[in-house]
């Protein structure tokens, strides 16, 4: 069985979708996908659909549902498999769980390239780390079940994927100024930063790289823009850390002309 989640929904067997395409049954697969192998109960497949709302007829339309994605597996899987359906999505005491360790699954192979990134940054290891960070980053095809009503429990799954998802671009951002690569960043950078308004590490690396690329005067620009943004929306003022980075680039600091590595913000929360 294969799985894709980092974009549209994607479930095969054999080589055939098993992805139903109503919404409801759309979201059990999904829900049960992400914990292939673990058992979901039923409890926590009704908050997903229905939430606080669930209709007194919910466990009966909760087993049609099932038999649903049984007969989709049935269609896909190979002659003489030995497996049943019941044996792919086997019921379980208090809830259901599809058996099959997934042969492929993309967010399985973000989160070790990531782990991989990660821990090749945190040692000082750049090149490698660039390659992990780009990999993993390359498996996204969109937001994650983009094409899946999201309830309650997917809803905090997905929250998850992107907040790592964005972590792991903030990584490959820092791997690539470490590695002189300041003016090939700035579209990229850009986008981050439209599409994420408040984030700081973003702001810092942008500013960071227009300095290095000789336009401090952009990164200055840059500050003002996230400052009045956080006036205007959250009432704070920008994290000392980057207020830090505004007088740095004031002062025309020799470590933001590119000749040493700079990194801009120690861990710590962002607004």
């Amino acid at each position: 069985m294969d799985i894709e989640v980092l974009g549209q929904f994607a479930v095969s067997e054999n080589g055939q979708s098993i992805v139903p395409t109503a919404g409801k049954p759309r979201q059990i697969l999904a829900l049960l996908a992400l914990r292939a192998g673990r058992v979901v109960p039923v409890a926590t497949l009704m908050e997903e659909l229905w939430g606080d709302d669930i209709p007194r007829s919910a466990a009966t339309t909760l087993q049609t549902y099932i038999l649903q994605l049984r007969k989709h597996m049935a269609r896909a899987q190979a002659p003489h498999s030995g497996r049943s359906p019941k044996d792919l999505l086997a019921t379980t005491l208090g809830g259901y769980r599809i058996t099959a360790r997934p042969e492929y699954c993309d967010w399985t192979e973000f989160q070790s390239l990531a782990a991989r990134g990660s821990t090749a940054l945190a040692a000082g290891d750049v090149r490698p780390a660039s390659v992990y960070l780009t990999r993993a980053l390359a498996l996204w095809r969109g937001p994650a079940l983009v094409d899946v009503p999201v309830g309650r429990v997917l809803g905090v799954d997905v929250i998850g994927m992107e907040e790592t998802r964005m972590q792991v671009q903030e990584d490959r951002m820092e791997v690539e100024l470490r590695l002189g690569r300041h003016s090939a960043l700035l579209g990229e950078l850009r986008t981050l930063v439209a599409q994420h308004p408040l984030n700081e590490n973003l702001c810092a690396q942008l500013m960071t790289a227009l300095c290095r690329s000789g336009s401090p005067w952009r990164a200055l620009q840059e500050f003002r823009r996230l400052r009045e943004r956080l006036h205007r929306e959250l009432g704070v003022e920008p994290s000392p850390r980057l207020q830090r980075l505004h007088q740095a680039v004031l002062s025309g600091a020799p470590e933001l002309d590119g000749g040493e590595p700079f990194v801009p913000l120690v861990p710590g929360p962002s607004h």
